[in-house]
């Protein structure tokens, strides 16, 4: 299976949020989720398939939005995604190159992202946190 076939699978799910990532019999029962319920079903699945895979958390102000980056395609797969024409989104993999696409797509700045796997129902953190620090003046510092 693909990344964007698999992706293509979710396009009738609904938007639910959980605040933490749901068993996936449950997320595949009740088609209803978020995006770590996406991501990390998508590591799982693409994993076994042979694809190298990544989960990234970016957050955003209010918000923390969850991708799984497919090293094979360059391009991570987004759940806010998976009802448009355009199911992947080209990345070069880096955290700041997910961060800013990710963030952008929000309409928002990135305050911080960071790479972590998903195993028996715990997250491990896997690189370390990158912040994307602003001054005032909206500049790098």
């Amino acid at each position: 299976m693909t990344p964007e076939k698999f992706i293509t699978l979710f396009s009738d799910f609904a938007f639910k949020f959980h605040a933490e990532v749901q068993d996936p019999n449950v997320f595949l029962t009740t088609r209803s989720g978020d995006c770590d319920d996406f991501a990390t079903l998508a590591a799982e699945i693409l994993g076994r398939n042979g694809y190298t895979t990544h989960l990234v958390a970016v957050r955003m102000k209010g918000e923390t939005h969850v991708i799984c980056y497919v090293e094979e395609t360059r391009s991570y797969l987004d759940y806010n995604y998976r009802q448009e024409i355009r199911k992947t989104v080209s990345s070069d993999g880096s955290l700041t190159d997910i961060a800013k696409k990710v963030s952008d797509s929000f309409g928002r700045e990135w305050l911080a992202t960071y790479e972590f796997t998903y195993q028996e129902k715990v997250k491990r953190l896997v690189d370390k946190i990158m912040t994307n620090r602003t001054t005032a003046a909206g500049k790098a510092s």
